[in-house]
């Protein structure tokens, strides 16, 4: 006699599968939510804000130091496909610095990225955050459920 464990586990994994056979997902990029259509186009519109923004400060604050080049690369979340609860986003920035060896000639480069957090309450909503960064001084209003903005992130990152 055969033990039937090792079968029914397997009917159960079948089964538990969407009918498409598609795999869920439990979370995606929040330029697809709910939908590729409706998520793109708003998304990418913060994104080119918060990118204005960093760009039009970046000189006074950020850009002053060794990394004086500094450039914002992509703006990224991700939210929970059944809820659109935020789970996490992150700017990402890259700079680079070169001095020439006056003895070689030869040029040193150092190059750094950096991937910096926004601080998000754990309960934020993709609609709310991206209503919030649709007002016109996106890197400084209050982030949904707490005091600190993006800029705050961008102080303690970079």
């Amino acid at each position: 006699m055969k033990p039937i464990f090792p079968s029914a586990l397997l009917v159960l994994a079948v089964c538990s599968l969407p009918m498409d056979g598609r795999t869920a997902e439990t979370f995606i990029d929040a330029r697809t939510y709910p939908t590729q259509a409706a998520g793109w186009e708003r998304f990418r519109a913060v994104e080119a804000r918060l990118v204005r923004g960093f760009n039009d400060l970046c000189g006074d604050t950020f850009c002053e130091g060794e990394y004086h080049n500094l450039q914002a690369l992509r703006f990224r979340c991700s939210v929970e496909a059944a809820s659109g609860r935020v789970q996490e986003c992150v700017w990402t920035f890259t700079g680079s610095t070169a001095r020439v060896d006056t003895a070689t000639g030869r040029i040193a480069v150092d190059a750094r990225t950096w991937a910096c957090r926004a601080p998000l309450a754990a309960t934020t909503l993709l609609p709310v955050l991206l209503q919030a960064l649709e007002q016109d001084d996106a890197l400084h209003v209050a982030l949904p459920g707490t005091p600190d903005s993006i800029y705050d992130g961008l102080t303690a990152c970079l």
